[in-house]
């Protein structure tokens, strides 16, 4: 079995904090009054952070907002202090990532840029799962980005020598669902307990990610082509 993880929002929690105190401080540096809040957070998170910017400041330019979106990036790259203050594991993360590896192999496939998802790996604790070349940035902040998860997702299994029984998808958002458009699978959107699920189709919506330990324990285990 595979199993292909989504990080922000799915493996993590916080972070939708951190993108407001970011843009904040990017905000007063180039000289704008106009400030984010947390009530924010509903409506935009899951947006590319330039959309941030064209939502809150609708009078400047796109040229702008994907400069302001870019001094985020810098920021939080160079700030891993201030990136990662409010994030943290999922409930119950590690122990599914631990059941994962210990009889299948897992991918995590996030839009985030290449720099960005070490340091969120890195903080997470989960380098031991996703530090042999099954973690990969998309990078789809970027205006005209022409890579998606799905591509990557699709690459990916191109270049496996391994025939998977099942792929299991658990992320939070219609861009995860739709990789079982390239791979097939079932697909769990996931949703932190108490917040709502985004809407797209899903063959389960979950906020437990204990969920999965029943799945994998039914599955037989990949097998290597000769």
């Amino acid at each position: 079995m595979l199993v292909v993880w989504d990080l922000h929002g799915t493996l993590e929690e916080g972070n939708e904090r951190s993108v407001i105190d970011i843009s904040n401080v990017v905000l007063e540096q180039f000289g704008y009054r106009e400030r984010f809040s947390y009530a924010d957070n509903p409506k935009l998170y899951g947006r590319k952070w330039f959309e941030y910017f064209a939502w809150l400041l609708p009078s400047e330019d796109h040229a702008r907002h994907l400069q302001l979106q870019d001094a985020c990036f810098y920021l939080s790259e160079s700030r891993p202090d201030l990136q990662c203050r409010w994030m943290k594991p999922t409930d119950h993360a590690e122990e599914v990532l631990t059941a994962v590896e210990r009889d299948h192999r897992q991918v995590l496939i996030s839009n985030t840029r290449p720099a960005s998802l070490k340091v969120f790996i890195n903080a997470l604790g989960y380098e031991k799962f996703f530090s042999h070349g099954n973690a990969f940035a998309v990078d789809s902040h970027i205006a005209d980005a022409k890579v998606t998860k799905s591509d990557v997702l699709a690459k990916y299994l191109a270049d496996s020598q391994v025939i998977y029984d099942d792929l299991l998808i658990v992320g939070d958002s219609p861009s995860d669902m739709k990789l079982s458009e390239v791979c097939g699978g079932t697909t769990y959107l996931y949703a932190h307990p108490g917040l709502p699920f985004r809407p797209c189709k899903a063959d389960f919506r979950i906020s437990d990610l204990r969920v999965i330990l029943a799945r994998l324990s039914a599955e037989p285990q990949a097998a290597t082509v000769p």
